[in-house]
């Protein structure tokens, strides 16, 4: 076989980075300029094709241009415009929740069908740093067969080929490629591209993509990488050059009887700082998920059952999250003032939820049938998990001044219940502090009554100075270095810690803001030392120690918490950083043999080795193996509401607090001497973390449900007296299985119905029943292992329960 029985397909696009080293305005002219630039070079050339992802830029235009909307309608239709990606954006393929990922998909490919008759079947994140495992069956089930990536390159992770199975935990699979070299071009002559591209030919290749055009501030093909590619296309010496598309390259080796190598997993690393770096961000970012949706599930419900109407801004909110997901924003890697444009949209997203919950939630609590009782206030307290647990709920309360109080449940149940300091300084208020079971996705009344003459009296959670006791553990704190001595759990009758847990450490970090090419962060140059340990709270419901550490010029501050129902340890973290060019962990050492780590990924769980390198992860990651001293399977298990950036090294558990680089620092690029930068995580930032020892694995536990319940606290309406239509406690909706969890109820996009999406969480098929009384339904649900499943519960009630897949089409 010769070299002209070879083929290179040239792939025209333009790297569009709507936003990096500069704002969002310059992106969004940057696109108009690169689409007409694509649309002159196929007036000139009538086999030129280009190719484009990200619905977010045909929005731009359609809504800014019309007539340039138009043309491109003209050339999708005539073939010689190739959508791809799918997506709202190219977003970080690690930190965004599995729903982000859903509806980066969602929106996307019902825009592409409604404007353009057609959805994208090839996925395309080409510079996206990191790609994880669940990603296949994600694409898969929006209609996607095919994924375009580039990172990580060859010497970061080692694959079997260009093109290779990629397949996910479920089973799904989808036919990748690794674009060779770079997804752009940036000199006229495409010679030196296509000249290693041929090796790859010679060595046994029959196809290979090769992507030409000015990128990353976009650009495209030129008129000189047209003129390139017929000069090189004319020589005997070269493979045939023949201008295409993504998807007739899968079609022809798809349809070529070569078999693909397989590969399962995520595919990792790249630029393993941007799991870390700008912390306010990825809260947000967090935060926003999360908001969204419970004020989708509560609408939902308030629809149906109080005819409130269901807001139809959920997908501009949405859209706002998703284009905030673009690798180059949400990994952190932007200059600064392209964060205050962030911190917009994300305003603007969490502000709509916050709206649209509160219409929700007040429907409802509206409509419950509370007595009069001039005595007493009404909480309703909204659980937004389809699952049944005991929960933290604090609120400010007025009136509530001294401890002559009692609260009771709406059976009239005395429980604990704890007055906390206010968020604000004045006479006269308080916060309440209590732990309830509160139904799934449900609510309940509870009732406060105060200033009555015998409050009920409860012993405390045990506190000390160094100390801190339940019925389940016993903590004991080192008063110089602040950090943890003992994690005894009694219940088990064994230590957690190998050595003092909870130590701050100090991490030199030289790299750039993305860390290229550096994958462990283990120098340490120091530790924080505690500078004071004081009883914060000592109460029936929780006792907290705090306890404030320092370092040069830079404070952090501990609120170590037990409860006196809850099997975990939380920590309010406030940290106020000042050190440049430096990493935060927080460590905890085990003391467990063979231990194997797991971190949650979107909608999954992978597990990985105990190499000390940096790796991407959701809102929780655990430890398990074999106790040193007990000989039985044991693990602790650490959840967060903010952070996504983990370690394991040997026996020490890592979780990344923050990396302080300088804004957009780019390799290979030095600091100069003299200069004043800005650096990404410098000042003042919050998250709460929790550690939830358990006996057997991760899988044993309740970690899954207690960093959803963290990340999403209950929500409370302090009512008044009126007749209503519902109780006094109600469930809306419930999930009956101890290995699959659902995260969304929305309603569908077509209006017809509600979508409920559940996965499952420990590599188990079986059997879960699904509930909704609101709706009068209820239906078994089959799933398999890692499967995530989507269900539609039409509002005719003579129709049936189907399933649909992520785009809501059956």
């Amino acid at each position: 076989m010769g070299i002209k029985d070879k083929k290179l397909h040239m792939i025209g696009n333009a790297h569009l980075d709507p936003v990096w080293l500069w704002n969002w305005q310059e992106g969004f002219q940057e696109v108009k300029a690169t689409f007409k630039s694509a649309l002159d070079r196929m007036k000139e050339d009538e086999n030129f094709i280009f190719t484009c992802s990200s619905a977010a830029f045909y929005e731009w235009v359609e809504k800014n241009n019309p007539g340039m909307f138009a043309e491109i309608k003209k050339r999708i239709e005539e073939g010689r415009w190739e959508i791809v990606g799918g997506w709202y954006i190219q977003p970080d393929c690690n930190i965004p929740s599995g729903e982000s990922f859903v509806r980066q998909g969602l929106y996307a490919q019902r825009y592409f069908k409604e404007k353009f008759g057609k959805t994208a079947v090839t996925g395309y994140n080409v510079d996206s740093f990191g790609h994880n495992g669940n990603l296949p069956q994600i694409l898969k089930k929006s209609g996607m067969d095919n994924y375009v990536f580039m990172r990580p390159m060859p010497l970061e992770k080692g694959l079997p080929g260009r093109t290779f199975w990629w397949g996910s935990e479920d089973g799904s699979q989808v036919l990748a490629y690794r674009i060779p070299y770079e997804y752009c071009t940036w000199g006229k002559n495409l010679e030196k591209y296509t000249e290693r591209l041929k090796c790859e030919l010679e060595d046994g290749e029959d196809n290979l993509m090769m992507f030409y055009g000015v990128g990353n501030h976009g650009g495209g093909p030129t008129k000189e990488n047209i003129k390139s590619i017929y000069e090189l296309n004319a020589r005997e010496d070269m493979p045939v050059m023949e201008m295409g598309t993504t998807s007739g390259f899968f079609e022809t080796i798809r349809s070529n009887g070569k078999k693909y190598h397989q590969v399962t997993g995520d595919l990792q690393h790249h630029a393993s700082g941007c799991y870390s770096v700008m912390s306010r961000i990825k809260r947000e970012n967090r935060r926003a998920e999360n908001l969204l949706l419970a004020a989708e599930a509560w609408s939902t419900i308030a629809n149906k059952v109080e005819g409130q109407a269901y807001p139809d801004d959920f997908e501009t909110a949405w859209k706002g999250v998703l284009f905030n997901q673009f690798h180059d924003i949400l990994a952190g890697t932007s200059i600064p003032s392209a964060y205050e444009d962030a911190s917009y949209l994300y305003g603007q997203a969490m502000a709509i939820g916050q709206r649209n919950l509160n219409y929700a939630i007040q429907a409802i609590s509206w409509d419950i049938n509370i007595e009069e009782d001039v005595t007493m206030k009404p909480i309703v307290v909204f659980n937004a998990h389809p699952f049944q647990g005991r929960m933290v709920i604090d609120l400010e309360v007025r009136g509530l001044n001294n401890d002559q109080f009692k609260l009771t449940d709406s059976e009239g149940n005395v429980i604990r219940a704890q007055r906390i300091q206010s968020e604000a300084a004045v006479n006269g208020q308080s916060r309440l502090l209590f732990t309830a079971e509160l139904k799934s996705m449900g609510y309940e009344v509870f009732k406060l009554y105060l200033n009555i003459e015998e409050a009920p009296a409860f012993d405390h959670v045990k506190v000390t100075e160094y100390t801190l006791e339940n019925d389940r553990y016993f903590l004991e704190f080192n008063p110089v270095s602040g950090c943890m001595k003992q994690l005894f759990d009694k219940k088990s009758d064994l230590e957690v810690l190998r050595r003092e847990g909870g130590r701050l450490a100090v991490i030199e970090d030289k790299s750039d803001t993305w860390s290229h090419n550096k994958f462990k962060f283990d120098k340490e140059i120091g530790d924080m030392k505690a500078v004071y340990l004081h009883v914060l709270e000592d109460g029936p419901v929780r006792s907290a120690l705090r306890i404030k550490y320092k370092y040069n010029q830079s404070y952090v501050i501990c609120d170590f918490r037990l409860y006196k129902d809850l099997d975990y340890v939380e920590v309010k973290t406030v940290a106020d950083w000042r050190e440049p060019q430096t990493m935060l962990k927080v460590k905890y050492p085990v003391r467990f043999n063979f231990r194997k780590p797991t971190y949650e990924i979107p909608y999954g769980y992978i597990e990985k080795s105990a190499n000390g390198e940096e790796e991407p992860g959701q809102t929780w990651f655990d430890f398990t193996g074999e106790h040193f001293e007990k000989g039985k399977m044991y693990g602790l298990a650490i959840a967060n509401d903010a952070k996504y950036s983990y370690s394991f090294d040997v026996d020490e558990m890592c979780l990344t607090i923050l990396k302080n680089s300088v804004f957009a620092h780019h390799d290979p690029k030095q600091l100069e001497e003299g200069m004043e930068y800005k650096f990404v995580d410098e000042g003042i930032q919050e998250f709460t973390y929790l550690l939830l020892p358990h006996e057997g694995t991760w899988k044993d536990s309740k970690i899954v449900e207690h960093a959803a319940a963290l990340n999403q606290k209950p929500f409370t309406v302090i009512e008044t007296f009126h007749q209503g239509s519902q109780p006094q406690k109600q469930s809306f909706m419930e999930l009956k299985s101890d290995h699959v969890a659902a995260v969304v109820m929305k309603e569908a996009e077509d209006q017809d119905g509600i979508i409920i999406r559940a996965f499952e969480t420990k590599k188990q098929k079986g059997m879960a029943t699904l509930m909704v009384p609101f709706m009068n339904r209820e239906v078994e649900l089959n799933f398999t292992p890692c499967e995530i499943k989507t269900v539609k519960i039409p509002y005719d009630i003579s129709a049936e329960i189907t399933e649909v897949n992520m785009l809501e089409y059956e």
